[in-house]
């Protein structure tokens, strides 16, 4: 089991900007980042696989950006343009084996979560 510990959520005002990270105790094939609104499923947000390969949602095309450094097992999700909808509970999650990318954008794909952080956008 890969433990992650995410850090760096907060609140912003709209149109603001976080940066969220999240550290893996092991390596892993594939990291993505899930968010949670109250009430609501939990929903993809962006992943990265072992190749740097991304894919994002519709939602935050063009204002998050995803990466990695494999060497130090860590994902970052860089989030511009903050709305208030982006509120959220933000959750890092791992994959330990290969799988094609489509299939990333399903929670069910990912072995391991962590524990999430707070994401509060004011309007």
């Amino acid at each position: 089991q890969v433990q992650l510990v995410e850090s760096g959520g907060g609140l912003v005002q709209a149109g603001g900007s976080l940066r969220l990270s999240c550290a893996a105790s092991g390596r892993t094939y594939a990291m993505g980042w899930f968010s949670q609104a109250p009430g609501k499923e939990r929903e993809f947000v962006a992943a990265i696989g072992w190749g740097a390969i991304t894919a994002y949602a519709d939602s935050v095309k063009g204002r998050f950006t995803i990466s990695r450094d494999n060497a130090k097992n860590t994902v970052d999700l860089q989030m511009n343009s903050l709305k208030p909808e982006d509120t959220a509970v933000y959750y890092c999650a791992a994959r330990k084996e290969f799988t094609v990318a489509v299939a990333l954008r399903r929670a069910s794909a990912y072995d391991d979560w962590g524990q999430g952080t707070q994401v509060t956008v004011s309007s």
